[in-house]
C-alpha cells in the first residue's frame, strides 16, 4: 500500500517491533578496548561531514524541512560536536582487538530474535559516535535504510533517507536490526527520544543515566532522536568549530578529548562529559529463500527505477515540474522530495521539549 495522508505514512513508519531494552551489552573490557580505538586511531570527522555535501541532502534527512527557508540556512546551520568512525564496514572489522565484539553472537541473536525468529543473521557494520556537550536541536530522524540493490555503501544518505519516508519502496527494505549502547554518567538529559507507533503518535523515552544501556531496535523505520546531553555551561559550541573541525584524544594525558580546528585547539572535553554512543547493524533473513532474493539480486532496485517511481508519484499527486538531467544531485529536486515526503513528529517528552538549547 502506497500511503495517501500523513496519518497513513506514519502509521507505515513503525519498526518491525517496539524496542527492546539490554542491560550490559558490553562488558568492562570490550568498553576499553572500543575506546582504546577510538583514541589511537582518531582524529575522527564530524557526522555531518561523514555524509553529506550540500544543505539540501541534510534537509532530505531531517523532519520539517517543508518549514524551512532554504535561503538562510548553510551548512553551518546544522553543525554540532558530534563525531564519527566505523569499527566494521561492509561485514568487515576494522581493528583486530574487535573482532569478538563485532562477530558477537549474543548480539546475533538478539537480531534474529527481535524479527521474530529469523533463520540468519550477518552484521555488516559497527560504528561509533562521540557527542560533546551539546544543545542537539534534532526534532526527531529516521536512520537510511536500506533496500535490495541501494544501500549504504552506493547510494547518497539523503536519497536513501527520502526513499524510506516515502514509504514506496518498502517492499524492497532489507530487514535490519542495531544493537544501540550508550554509556552517558548524567541524569542531564542525555536519554533518547523514540516514536515506535510512528512520528504522529505520542513518544517513548529511555532517560539518562545511560551507562552501557542499550536496545535493539529498526531505527530505519523509527523516528528517534539523541537529547541534548553534558553540562549545560557548555553547550554552545566554541569559537572556530566548523564543517572540518575534529576531536581526538587530549594529548596531554588523562582520559579527556580535544576538540579541533587543524592545528588549533577550540576546547578540551572530560571523559565524563562525553556522551558515548556504540551502534552494532545486523541484516536479518527469515530463510534461505529471503538470503538467496538479496544476494543473488533477484529483485533488485536502481537508481533509475527509484526515480521513475518517484516521478510517477509526484505526478500522481499533481505536483508540477521538470524532471532534472541528473536527479541525483540536482538541489531543485532534492528540495522537492525532501518536502514532497517531509513528515515531523507531532509531540515531544515534557521534560525534554523539541528544541531543547539547554
Amino acid at each position: 500500500m502506497v500511503p495517501n495522508s500523513k496519518q497513513e505514512l506514519s502509521d507505515m513508519l513503525r519498526p518491525v517491533a517496539k524496542p527492546r531494552v539490554v542491560d550490559t551489552p558490553y562488558t568492562d573490557d570490550q568498553f576499553e578496548r572500543m575506546v582504546g580505538v577510538i583514541r589511537k586511531h582518531g582524529p575522527w570527522d564530524l557526522i555531518l561531514k561523514h555524509h553529506f555535501n550540500s544543505v539540501e541532502e541534510v534537509i532530505a534527512t531531517t523532519t520539517g524541512g517543508a518549514q524551512i527557508d532554504m535561503s538562510k540556512i548553510s551548512m553551518e546551520s546544522f553543525l554540532s560536536p558530534a563525531f564519527r568512525g566505523f569499527f566494521a564496514d561492509n561485514g568487515v572489522c576494522l581493528y583486530d582487538e574487535l573482532h569478538d565484539i563485532f562477530y558477537n553472537q549474543r548480539f546475533l541473536q538478539f537480531a534474529r530474535d527481535y524479527w521474530g525468529g529469523a533463520r540468519y543473521a550477518m552484521p555488516y557494520m559497527m560504528l561509533f559516535n562521540l557527542q560533546a556537550p551539546s544543545a542537539m536541536n534534532d526534532r526527531g530522524h529516521l536512520d537510511s535504510p536500506g533496500f535490495r540493490g541501494m544501500w549504504y555503501l552506493n547510494t547518497p544518505t539523503w536519497l536513501l533517507s527520502v526513499m524510506g519516508k516515502s514509504g514506496l519502496f518498502k517492499p524492497w527494505l532489507l530487514k535490519t536490526a542495531q544493537v544501540i549502547t550508550w554509556f552517558y554518567d548524567s541524569d542531564i538529559e542525555g536519554g533518547f527520544t523514540y516514536w515506535p507507533e510512528g512520528p504522529l503518535a505520542r513518544p517513548e523515552r529511555l532517560a539518562a543515566p545511560l551507562w552501557n544501556r542499550g536496545v535493539v531496535v529498526q531505527n530505519e523505520m523509527m523516528y528517534h532522536r539523541g537529547e541534548p546531553s553534558g553540562p549545560k555551561s557548555l553547550r554552545q559550541m566554541p569559537e572556530g568549530f566548523c564543517f572540518d573541525s575534529t576531536v581526538a584524544t587530549d594529548p596531554d594525558g588523562g582520559d579527556g578529548w580535544v576538540l579541533q580546528t587543524g592545528d588549533r585547539v577550540l576546547r578540551k572535553v572530560a571523559h565524563r562529559d562525553m556522551r558515548y554512543l556504540f551502534h552494532w547493524s545486523a541484516e536479518v533473513f527469515s530463510d534461505r529463500a529471503d538470503m538467496k532474493r538479496r544476494f543473488d539480486h533477484l529483485d533488485d532496485l536502481t537508481p533509475e527505477r527509484v526515480f521513475d517511481m518517484f516521478v510517477m508519484d509526484l505526478r500522481a499527486r499533481g505536483i508540477a515540474f521538470e524532471v532534472p538531467a541528473d536527479p541525483m544531485t540536482d538541489r531543485g529536486f532534492i528540495t522537492l522530495l525532501s518536502q514532497t515526503y517531509d513528515i515531523s513528529p507531532s509531540t515531544y517528552p515534557e521534560d525534554v521539549p523539541q528544541a531543547s538549547a539547554g
